[in-house]
């Protein structure tokens, strides 16, 4: 029997997507998350978020008198789904923050935003706002950690969600002959490092990478 690890703990629906395809599952977090003492400014209207952490974040802070002023600008159907769930409404969706930058130049750029991020995220959406005079705040309101755990085993795959998950396996393991899963092209160039044996998903949700990893060994 296969087994895969995800370095990520998967939610009921996802297990059982893996586990009627009869391989083996171990799971664990890689990252822990750790929100930040900060206050948000809820004067603003536009509120951009680029991970469902953010959005944590922000709710922790907000009554829910206040929703409907808010307009919010996201990355991904989950992080979407996250705030609608919550009375937001969201104006702009994108499926990477290059794209959301692009779409915010191109149909907000006189407005002005709160970019709510967390230590890593990456530069091209604050940068693409800069260079073209989008006025923005940004506030960092939550911190990715490595969860540094060791496993006295082999994998035949290995699914991972982001680049600091992959530094943070590495810490404790080598990735040896294990095929690597990545929900998208960055997580992939990171993974690139260590190993060939690489698949990326087809859309950057953690439910494609699954249906990525039981195709593969499905057809082995």
């Amino acid at each position: 029997m296969k087994t895969v690890l995800s370095t990520k703990m998967l939610s009921l629906s996802q297990k059982e997507l893996f586990l009627n395809s009869g391989l083996g599952l171990v799971e664990y977090d890689a990252l822990k998350i750790e929100f930040l003492n900060v206050k948000i400014p809820l004067d603003y209207t536009n509120y951009i978020f680029t991970s469902k952490n953010a959005v944590k974040a922000f709710l922790k802070q907000t009554k829910e008198s206040d929703m409907p002023k808010f307009n919010t600008f996201c990355v991904g159907e989950k992080t979407k789904a996250l705030l609608e769930e919550n009375g937001l409404k969201v104006v702009e969706i994108a499926e990477n923050a290059s794209e959301l930058a692009e779409n915010i130049i191109k149909r907000h750029q006189n407005e002005t935003f709160v970019f709510l991020c967390g230590n890593k995220r990456r530069n091209e959406l604050p940068d693409m706002l800069t260079k073209n005079n989008v006025q923005y705040k940004e506030l960092e309101v939550y911190r990715t950690n490595p969860n540094p755990k060791r496993f006295q085993r082999d994998f035949d795959g290995i699914l991972f969600f982001s680049p600091s998950g992959i530094r943070s396996y590495i810490l404790e393991n080598i990735l040896e002959n294990s095929t690597l899963f990545c929900i998208g092209e960055t997580t992939a160039a990171e993974a690139q490092k260590h190993s060939k044996n690489i698949i990326i998903a087809n859309k950057p949700t953690v439910e494609n990478v699954l249906v990525q990893a039981i195709n593969h060994f499905r057809h082995l």
